[in-house]
């Protein structure tokens, strides 16, 4: 006979096993019974669908905490749609009070999702309860969005709110999942163009439990620090048939294998205990908690692309993903549809700029041995002398600085690009319509000394034959001067590249200020007072705001990417000329046109006001003027509208805001120092070196 010892051991060791579940079968008749489609009980219990059909086919089973809710759920099912011939039960979750339900769920569903324990918090924001969800993907391809974060107990924060398991514990598991059940990935932006590949956030517990280091240590910036061939991550990715992007095994880790037809299989990682993202371009975002880190994540991705690298990075993808290089196209001789040149695009293949377009260490200067120069044009480093200011101005007790909006975006709109090779000319007639460099003479444009030139970035006045993109040239035409090209290497085949990019990048800075409470609608001075406390409105948002603007200059930046590391020798290819986005002629048509617009606005400032600027530094401009706010100085018409043609303030690309308000004596300390005030208005007190 069992002693009572062995009696309650037996007991105990029944009270400590897992939840039984009906069989797979009866799940789904229970479900089934009560109305509840597979896809609303899986945001009930926050999994995927495709857990669910797991489950009720037997591939699966859950885990706590959902598996108790699941039995719950289950029990209270069983007890309102008893199986036929089955008799009538009684089950504590049917007898017990309902739990607290969101507006419109059915108390059954509800149930299955009591609190969650403290080791895996709920996927909510801090913001209101209002704002909590945002819109989830329309393709059924990828029901669960774009990204998903990953923390150290296997679960994947989504857009949304959303909450996956993830049960890989290494980084292949993890990419077989990413491509398999998670349901991640994005709809393509063009139709001629690729779905975005899922995107992977690993968190520093996620990165060690699939055997990476927390941290990469090393000599160079960590963002430029990669894996060892030889670590063993590495070597499982490429024993399982993997592969890994030139880039390696980074802070951003593309792992793919090649394409088979129209399927690709390709997985992004980011790690942000690698700084994946940059303090500058996601201000606060790596120290967010998971669900906060995929809700800035998710805005961007829905309202830029899914993020595949530096900001900078995607800004170039954003270009091709809206104008893909390739269409298809019929083969007249066989009638098959073959890949084929979409218009209005790159191209599949680089292609080599002019010698003047060129930098100094590429193949095409250091082999053909130019010595001609070099296409300068750049944004605005300009202080006016100390020595032209005048009593009046130097009475004037503040310093205001303005700061365009997006102003290379701005720049981009409507923007015709050359699109095919350079051709050489000698003594071309001048087109302002055809893109393009030309070698001219401006020194002999008189400029008011109190502007900066507009054919320089650091103001001076040309000394004689430069090269010059078109819209630099043209501005000289526009000042009414004669303008005579001695050379000009020009673009035949032309065209708005830039434009899908611009018009989206536009609407998502805009909505994105939008959410921040600085509207189209309010006045300039409700609009400075919007814009003096947006980045406390939502930093969250803030934080998706800066990343827009990071992608816009670097994006820009990228069409001229310079050599990267101490190995690189002059003359040598190196891997961003393989890109046929690598084309310093759309750059510079970009700056020059942004410059030129900068000084219209001045020179327009000065007509309308009799104010000149005190300095220039890309698209801020700093005035003198009686007042601490750009509404003291800034022209408007008797009926309040801003007068057209110069400054205004506003919440779009191309109009400002307040960059910064210091007094005039500041001001002109610095510039007696050769510093740049319009650099360090906003900072206040602490003044850097100009070089740092």
């Amino acid at each position: 006979m069992a002693s009572e010892e062995e009696l309650f051991a037996s007991v105990d060791a029944l009270l400590n096993e897992e939840p039984h579940l009906p069989p797979p079968a009866e799940r789904a008749r229970l479900r089934e019974a009560a109305g509840i489609t597979q896809a609303r009980l899986a945001t009930a219990l926050k999994t995927t669908t495709q857990s669910v059909k797991n489950w009720e086919n037997g591939r699966s089973e859950p885990k706590s905490p959902r598996l108790d809710a699941y039995q719950r759920l289950l029990k209270g099912w069983a007890a309102k749609y008893p199986s036929p011939g089955a008799a009538p039960t009684t089950s504590a979750a049917a007898t017990a009070p309902a739990a607290s339900t969101e507006a419109g769920a059915s108390p059954a569903v509800a149930a299955a999702a009591p609190a969650r324990p403290a080791v895996r918090p709920a996927a909510t924001s801090r913001r209101p309860a209002t704002q909590k969800s945002a819109q989830r993907a329309a393709d059924p391809r990828f029901p669960h969005g774009p990204l998903a974060v990953l923390d150290g107990d296997g679960c994947a924060y989504g857009v949304g709110g959303i909450m996956l398991d993830c049960p890989a514990t290494t980084v292949v598991e993890l990419v077989d999942w990413a491509l398999g059940e998670s349901g991640l990935g994005t709809p393509r932006l063009h139709r001629n163009g690729k779905d975005s590949d899922p995107l992977i956030v690993l968190t520093a517990a996620a990165a060690v439990k699939l055997g990476l280091p927390e941290r990469l240590e090393g000599h160079e910036q960590r963002r430029s620090l990669r894996l060892p061939e030889d670590h063993p991550v590495v070597r499982q990715v490429v024993k399982a048939k993997w592969r890994l992007t030139q880039r390696g095994f980074g802070p951003w880790a593309r792992i793919y294998r090649k394409a088979q037809g129209t399927q690709r299989q390709c997985v992004q990682l980011a790690i942000l205990s690698w700084d994946a993202l940059d303090e500058r371009a996601w201000p606060g975002v790596a120290e967010m908690e998971p669900a906060d880190v995929a809700r800035v994540l998710g805005v961007y991705a829905r309202r830029v692309i899914t993020p595949r690298g530096s900001t900078a990075v995607s800004g170039l993808e954003l270009m091709t993903a809206l104008r893909p290089p390739t269409r298809a196209v019929r083969d007249e001789a066989t009638g098959n549809w073959v890949s084929g040149h979409n218009p209005g695009s790159l191209g599949t293949e680089p292609m080599d700029p002019a010698p003047p377009e060129a930098t100094p260490e590429h193949p095409v200067v250091v082999n053909s041995g130019w010595t001609g120069g070099f296409l300068d044009e750049e944004a605005y480093q300009w202080v006016r002398p100390v020595d032209l200011l005048s009593d009046e101005e130097c009475t004037l007790p503040f310093a205001v600085g303005l700061d365009l909006n997006t102003a290379f975006l701005a720049a981009a709109a409507r923007l015709v690009v050359g699109l095919s090779a350079p051709d050489h000319f000698r003594h071309p007639t001048f087109n302002p319509k055809i893109p393009g460099s030309w070698l001219v003479d401006l020194s002999h444009v008189e400029v008011d000394p109190r502007l900066p030139s507009p054919f320089t970035a650091d103001g001076t006045r040309p000394t004689g034959p430069a090269w010059y993109q078109t819209h630099t040239v043209a501005y000289a035409q526009e000042l009414g001067y004669n303008v005579a090209p001695l050379e000009g290497y020009l673009r035949r085949e032309t065209g708005a590249y830039l434009d899908p990019w611009h018009d989206r990048l536009k609407e998502a800075y805009v909505d994105t200020l939008a959410d921040l409470g600085v509207v189209k609608e309010l006045t300039d001075g409700e609009f400075l007072a919007a814009m003096e406390r947006h980045k406390d409105v939502d930093p969250a948002m803030a934080a998706v705001l800066t990343a827009i603007k990071a992608t816009v200059k670097g994006g820009i930046g990228k069409l001229r990417e310079r050599p990267q590391g101490k190995r690189y020798k002059e003359g040598e290819r190196w891997p961003a000329l393989q890109r046929p986005t690598w084309r310093p002629d759309i750059r510079a048509a970009v700056i020059s046109r942004a410059r030129v617009n900068m000084h219209r606005k001045m020179r327009n400032m000065a007509t309308m006001t009799g104010l000149y600027p005190l300095a220039v530094l890309s698209d801020c401009v700093v005035y003198p003027s009686p007042g601490a706010s750009p509404l003291d100085f800034l022209p408007y018409a008797a009926s309040g509208k801003a007068q057209p043609g110069g400054f205004r303030l506003g919440p779009t690309p191309g109009l400002a805001k307040l960059e910064g308000v210091q007094s005039m004596l500041w001001a002109v300390d610095l510039m007696e120092k050769g510093l740049n005030p319009a650099r360090h208005i906003k900072g206040g007190d602490a003044v850097l070196d100009e070089g740092e």
